[in-house]
């Protein structure tokens, strides 16, 4: 029996079209957004030292737009030596409420230092002491001493603002693909990649699940 002869449902048989990846991902995105219970804008990011050894975790994506796709870290963490020594990285965001899937493989480049500015000190104050107090990724005796160090923050800096550490940044993930996948009926799923040309524009092509 070929594919023709199933009884599929029509859901079944359409494709994802080829349209700008960034205005599909804009309806995904707003889609999740309205369905995902927790933290739509999670986000695995996976990088790698120059010999190629991988390592992955959870960020939030806190802006994106035609040039890229933005999140914020500490750059004296792993991740952030790791980018440092090889500024390339992939993406993945899984909705599971929707049974989606989107992955972005590209370079890096930090954000300008008013970017990291506007975004530290749009989050809470909480949020503000306890990065400037973190020595992310790094080996923490007691986790007493971690807290010490965020109240003795609070008391330098007890009203407004605290100033953001150098090393507390941004960076932008510039796509040079972006893949989508979509569940179907039998795992008979839609993948659509986009390639960015030479030239700035996409080519895409369905991919077999």
């Amino acid at each position: 029996m070929t594919p023709s002869q199933i009884d599929l449902p029509a859901e079944a048989r359409s494709n994802l079209p080829p349209q700008d990846p960034f205005a599909l991902f804009a309806a995904w995105f707003d889609a999740a957004r309205a369905s995902e219970p927790n933290d739509p804008e999670a986000m695995a990011l996976a990088t790698a030292t120059p010999t190629g050894a991988p390592s992955l975790r959870m960020v939030l994506l806190k802006g994106y737009d035609a040039n890229g796709f933005v999140f914020y870290t500490n750059a004296q963490s792993r991740k952030g030596r790791e980018i440092a020594a090889n500024p390339q990285a992939a993406l993945l965001f899984h909705w599971k409420s929707l049974r989606r899937q989107i992955r972005i493989e590209g370079a890096l480049q930090e954000v300008s230092a008013a970017e990291a500015d506007a975004y530290f000190h749009s989050r809470s104050r909480l949020s503000q002491l306890g990065s400037a107090a973190s020595d992310q990724s790094r080996p923490l005796a007691e986790r007493q001493d971690y807290l010490t160090r965020v109240d003795e923050l609070a008391e330098r800096y007890p009203t407004g603002d605290v100033p953001r550490p150098p090393h507390w940044t941004g960076f932008r993930l510039t796509p040079e693909a972006i893949e989508f996948w979509l569940d179907r009926p039998g795992r008979l799923h839609d993948r659509r990649r986009f390639t960015r040309r030479v030239d700035g524009g996409w080519d895409s092509t369905l991919l077999y699940p």
